[in-house]
């Protein structure tokens, strides 16, 4: 794997995206200083609706296409005729967001990554005027997938021209990706579920997503906390890197990791948990990663020059003084799979 394909340097810690709290210049900070191989735009869902993994994308969605204008009810977000507060909001935030983290950031030369809801999380997500989920409209969901492709584009922009020195790495956050192929998203009624949507489907519109994201100068990695994720799935889309938690990786999984290494796909490691847990020792991050590399079949060495290193998943439900914890957590597992005499202690 050449260093130009690398999402960041080897076993560089960083996270999954949301954080605790509401000062976006104390996380950003934080993040920028902990995490400088791989700095992240946090999220802040305390703040409110328009703050959350859907409102900042529906903000960004509205920005491009006022026909996918949505607002809040009381049942979650829903397309309206024009956007409501909740979406007026989420979009100030974000660009509040983007001028710390240009402030923080402005001299990086290295890799930066930005977090966006993927296609069919958002369909999942976001109800229709009838009030189904968008989900139930194929045609809308189509929509969707499409507009995508050009609020990727345009968001890599503003990144890039804020951050010219900077590459960027879009995660596609799709924690209901596994639920959508699978037919497990319940109707807004509460009665029933919504019909599984078509593996060729889904594939179809994560590819055009990652290709947009390509070809729009930057890199490509999709995040899925799911309890079966469909990893074959995720790297069929063509995408640069995966999110794995090593503790829930299943043997069936195996063979898909493998072939996603040796085509030079970087995997995302969570290492730690996410929620405030009994404080580990590095000896315990780095045994999550040698044995995952043992169980795929490639020599650590190796293994170490494709890796990055995270929480499990987001960490807005932790407390603060967990995340720094954290945060010199990964470092120190980081450090240690970088020097062989550490590493193999």
């Amino acid at each position: 794997m050449t260093t130009a394909s690398r999402l960041a340097p080897p076993a560089a810690a960083t996270g999954i995206g949301s954080l605790p709290g509401v000062d976006v210049l104390e996380s950003t900070l934080l993040v920028c200083g902990e995490c400088p191989d791989l700095p992240y735009l946090p999220e802040l869902p305390a703040r409110g609706p328009g703050a959350d993994l859907i409102g900042r994308t529906a903000g960004l969605l509205a920005a491009i296409d006022p026909g996918f204008a949505v607002d809040t009810t009381t049942t979650g977000w829903r397309f309206s005729a024009a956007p409501g507060r909740a979406v007026r909001r989420a979009q100030s935030w974000l660009d509040q967001d983007l001028d710390a983290f240009e402030e923080q950031a402005s001299d990086k030369r290295g890799s930066v990554k930005v977090s966006l809801c993927g296609p069919w999380t958002l369909a999942a997500g976001i109800e229709l005027r009838t009030g189904a989920r968008a989900l139930h409209d194929r045609g809308a969901s189509a929509d969707l997938s499409a507009v995508m492709t050009e609020l990727v584009a345009a968001h890599i922009g503003d990144v890039q021209r804020r951050l010219p020195n900077a590459t960027v790495v879009v995660q596609l956050d799709e924690p209901s990706l596994s639920a959508v192929l699978t037919g497990a998203i319940s109707r807004q009624s509460g009665w029933g579920r919504l019909d599984p949507v078509e593996e060729s489907v889904v594939l179809a519109s994560l590819r055009a997503v990652v290709e947009s994201i390509r070809a729009a100068g930057a890199r490509s990695l999709i995040h899925c906390c799911a309890d079966q994720v469909p990893y074959d799935v995720i790297v069929r889309s063509g995408v640069d890197g995966f999110c794995v938690d090593p503790s829930r990786v299943q043997d069936s999984d195996l063979d898909v990791f493998g072939s996603a290494f040796e085509a030079g796909r970087s995997l995302v490691l969570g290492v730690v948990p996410a929620i405030d847990s009994p404080r580990s020792e590095v000896g315990a991050g780095v045994r999550h990663v040698t044995g995952l590399s043992r169980r795929i079949g490639f020599a650590i060495d190796t293994f170490v020059e494709q890796i990055l290193l995270s929480p499990t998943c987001g960490m807005a439900g932790a407390s603060p003084a967990y995340v720094r914890e954290v945060m010199t957590h990964l470092r120190g597992v980081s450090n240690a799979l970088t020097q062989a005499d550490d590493r193999d202690s």
